[in-house]
């Protein structure tokens, strides 16, 4: 068996490999101060004609850029948690992600959506269609890259409230922003934001429905709904905390490849509220992503649906997942500010395994015959597939 893993680490051009987390990847320019020579009276310089206003206005004009990226769902089945069991009763996903860590390391700031609560092992663990996973899929990401998590989904509530508090405690320990379920009211009434670059950003989640399973009474906090108020007046909230709202919707209908009507409408309402970035996910497979334009006279980018990131679903399309990106440039100057939406960008990924064991996800390009059976012919129709709503849909590779 462990002539198989090797062999299909080779094959993916994984084996060996080793990342760090993006952290200690970034290296900050040393500012130089101006040498000036003992004893001498630094010389002033001035510019050789007055500045007109249009000149000064170029001066004062600031441009600062983030590349903004997501994932699709992480959902935890248990032939996914048991392929990760170590000896020693804990769990280790590090080797699952290892083949596409350096690409989700690239992007300013990465998002997930869990679609599993990780509770953790001593609440016992679960798969479908009553989840709960262990705490250490939070490692795997955090150490992937992954700077925030969206948890509103049909599954938030399926273990109950204890999971849930379990969970986002995790998360808290590990340092990694949780949005669209909440330990407390005042816990969901602090909007999750992330500035990078000086560009603040705002994050909302909701989800359609949690399976039938009502919200605990008291506690509309652990879960966040799709409710166009709701979501009106988090927006507003988040327009005066920030310069770009995120809003990650669990929506749509399973295993359909293109939106509903459902979805476009609801995707118009956010846009025309303020809404810069859409992240989509609940159907388990891609859906194109889309241009919309708001009211306000901006562009709204929004990704109907990621599939799946990892699960130990088969079949072709539910293996099938990838990570988003879009650079969000930021202009300034002494009265004005604009945000720029450009370079939508894609990285296919495939959720390799061998008979529901030696999990690995695998950036499209990479795949060989052995693995996914005409694997470039599938890549080409997965590119085809994206680029239906935006041609020039950047298209990227393995490192």
């Amino acid at each position: 068996m462990a002539a198989l893993v090797s062999t299909c680490l080779l094959a993916s051009g994984c084996l060996g490999s080793t990342s760090t987390p993006k952290e200690d990847t970034r290296i900050e320019a040393k500012q130089i101060a101006p040498l000036v020579q003992e004893g001498s009276t630094p010389r002033q310089s001035f510019p050789p004609y007055p500045l007109t206003s249009k000149m000064q206005e170029e001066a004062e004009t600031k441009t600062t850029r983030v590349k903004l990226a997501a994932i699709g769902d992480i959902l935890i089945h248990d032939k996914v948690y048991i392929d990760a069991k170590q000896k020693d009763g804990t769990y280790n996903f590090d080797r699952i992600f290892a083949c596409v860590t350096n690409e989700l390391q690239a992007p300013d700031i990465l998002v997930a959506n869990q679609e599993t609560m990780i509770g953790g092992k001593e609440l016992r663990l679960s798969s479908y269609p009553s989840f709960n996973s262990p705490h250490e899929i939070g490692d795997a990401l955090k150490l992937a890259g992954v700077d925030i998590v969206t948890v509103a989904n049909n599954h938030a509530l399926d273990r109950g409230e204890k999971v849930i508090q379990s969970a986002l405690t995790y998360w808290d320990t590990l340092g990694i922003p949780y949005t669209g379920s909440f330990k407390s009211q005042n816990d969901r009434d602090r909007i999750r934001t992330v500035t990078k670059n000086e560009i603040t950003f705002s994050f909302l989640s909701y989800t359609y429905g949690t399976n039938g399973i009502p919200t605990p009474k008291g506690k509309p906090f652990l879960i966040n709904r799709i409710d166009d108020s709701q979501i009106r007046t988090d927006v507003e909230q988040a327009k005066r905390l920030s310069d770009v709202i995120v809003v990650a919707l669990h929506w749509g209908n399973e295993y359909q490849r293109f939106p509903d009507v459902n979805q476009t409408s609801l995707a118009r309402k956010l846009a025309d509220m303020g809404v810069h970035i859409i992240i989509g996910n609940h159907p388990h497979v891609l859906q194109p992503p889309a241009w919309i334009e708001g009211k306000q006279g901006h562009r709204t980018f929004v990704v109907y649906s990621l599939g799946n990131f990892l699960s130990a679903q088969i079949n072709l399309y539910k293996q099938i997942g990838g990570m988003a990106t879009i650079d969000v440039v930021k202009t300034t100057n002494k009265e004005t500010k604009k945000i720029e939406l450009l370079m939508p960008g894609f990285l296919p990924t495939y959720t390799h395994s061998l008979q529901g064991r030696h999990f690995q996800i695998i950036s499209m390009d990479r795949l060989t015959n052995e693995q996914l059976i005409h694997a470039n012919s599938h890549y080409e129709s997965i590119k085809k597939h994206m680029r239906t709503n935006i041609p020039e849909l950047h298209i990227m590779t393995s490192s």
